[in-house]
C-alpha cells in the first residue's frame, strides 16, 4: 500500500524562518509514512526552485505575494493530475489559504485540512482582507478539519462560520536542545531577554520603557528584526539607554539556546498573539516568564503557576513582575520548574507530531 500524499500550501519556507515553518518542519520529518509536498514562494532566486528538505519536497514559485494562489493552484492541479493527493493543508488563513481554497473549488473531493497559527490581531486580519470578505471566510467554511495552535484561534474559527471538526494541537518545541545543562552562576548583571519579531503587536518598546524603573544593573537583550529596528534604536539612544540594551539582530533558531541559556528573565508584552512558541522555548531552558494576558498565551501561562502576567501597554507593570522575580527566588524557582514540566508533559514537538498524525492527517 503506497503512503498517503499531502500537499501543503505555505506562504514561505525554508530557509525563510518563522514559527510557522519550524512547525511544518518539526512536524514532516516525525511522520515517515505520508509524502509531503509544498508549494512556496521563491524569496531569492539563490533559493533553489525544488528540493527535499527532511521529509517533504519544496517546490519555490516565482510570483507576488497577491499572485500566489493563484500560481500555486495551476502549480498544484499540474502536480495532481500527475501524482493525485490525498489531502491539501493550507499554513494559515491567508494567501496559502486562498490558493487551498481554489484547489477545493476545482477538486471537491480531496480533503483540505487548515492550519491556523496567525499572530496579528483578528481585527486587524479583517480590516486588511475586508475588499475579499466573503471569500475569505470560505477558507474557513470549505475546510473539511481545522487545526488551530491555541482555544483563542478555535474560538476564531467557530467566529468565522465553521461548524465541522476542530482541534485544538500546539506548536512544540525540541526540549531536548533547549535544556541548560549549565545553568547560568550568578552574577551582578541581571539579564532579560525577549525574542520577537521587532512589530508593533510584540511591544519591545514597553520593555525598553521598564528599564527607567528597573536597576542599573539590570540589561535587556533584544534578539529579532523588523520595521521598528530602526525606532526602536532611537528610543534607546533618546533615553540615553545604549548601555543597557543590546540589539542582536536575526539570530538562528538552532542558536537560540544559548542565549536564552544566558539570560536571567524572558519578557514579551504582546498586545496580540495566536500562541507565541518563543515562551514555551523560553520556559523549556528554565527562564521565568512574564507576558500579557492576550489571545493563546493564557493557554500555557497560569500566573504566578508557570508565568507572571503584566498589564498590556505597561511599562511600569512590565519593571514590578521583573522585581517580583527578583526579590522572591523561591516563587521563580517554583514556576520555573512547574513550566518544564509542563513543557515536557505537552509541548514536546513527538507529541504535538503524534497528535497531528492522528488528529489531522489521518482524518482527511
Amino acid at each position: 500500500m503506497s503512503n498517503k500524499r499531502i500537499l501543503i500550501f505555505s506562504l514561505a519556507y525554508y530557509p525563510v524562518e518563522g514559527g510557522a515553518e519550524i512547525a511544518v518542519k518539526e512536524i514532516t520529518n516525525r511522520i515517515s509514512d505520508i509524502e509531503f509536498d509544498m508549494i512556496t514562494l521563491r524569496f531569492d532566486q539563490a533559493h533553489l526552485p525544488k528540493e527535499k528538505i527532511g521529509n517533504c519536497t519544496v517546490y519555490r514559485i516565482n510570483t507576488s505575494k497577491n499572485l500566489y494562489p493563484f500560481r500555486a493552484f495551476l502549480f498544484a492541479r499540474k502536480l495532481h493530475k500527475n501524482r493525485p493527493y490525498d489531502a491539501t493543508w493550507a499554513i494559515m488563513a491567508n494567501w496559502a489559504g486562498f490558493a487551498a481554497l481554489f484547489f477545493k473549488f476545482y477538486f471537491p473531493s480531496v480533503p483540505y485540512a487548515l492550519n491556523l497559527q496567525e499572530g496579528d490581531p483578528i481585527s486587524y486580519i479583517k480590516h486588511k482582507v475586508w475588499f475579499v470578505y466573503p471569500l475569505f471566510k470560505r477558507i474557513f467554511l470549505y475546510a473539511d478539519i481545522i487545526q488551530a495552535i491555541s482555544k483563542y484561534l478555535a474560538d476564531w474559527a467557530r467566529e468565522m462560520g465553521y461548524e465541522g471538526r476542530l482541534e485544538v494541537i500546539p506548536n512544540g518545541v525540541n526540549v531536548k536542545r533547549f535544556e541548560n545543562e549549565n545553568p547560568k552562576a550568578k552574577n551582578e548583571t541581571i539579564t532579560l531577554i525577549t525574542t520577537s519579531r521587532l512589530v508593533e503587536k510584540n511591544a519591545v518598546g514597553d520593555i525598553i520603557d521598564a528599564l527607567k524603573f528597573l536597576p542599573v544593573n539590570m540589561k535587556l537583550k533584544i534578539l529579532g528584526t523588523g520595521p521598528l529596528e530602526s525606532d526602536l534604536k532611537q528610543k534607546t539612544k533618546d533615553q540615553s539607554l545604549e548601555s543597557r540594551v543590546e540589539f542582536l539582530g536575526n539570530i538562528l533558531n538552532d542558536n537560540l539556546p544559548k542565549y536564552l541559556h544566558e539570560a536571567d528573565i524572558f519578557i514579551r508584552p504582546s498586545l496580540s498573539e495566536g500562541m507565541g512558541i518563543s515562551f514555551i522555548e523560553a520556559m523549556a531552558a528554565g527562564l521565568p516568564v512574564i507576558a500579557t494576558p492576550v489571545g493563546g498565551i493564557p493557554d500555557f501561562l497560569k500566573d504566578r503557576e508557570t508565568g507572571l502576567f503584566c498589564r498590556v501597554n505597561d511599562p511600569k507593570s512590565i519593571a514590578d513582575k521583573v522585581m517580583e522575580y527578583v526579590n522572591n527566588p523561591k516563587l521563580a524557582s517554583q514556576i520555573v520548574k512547574n513550566a518544564k514540566e509542563m513543557v515536557v508533559r505537552k509541548y514536546d514537538w513527538d507529541l504535538i507530531a503524534e497528535e497531528m498524525k492522528r488528529q489531522v492527517f489521518d482524518k482527511v
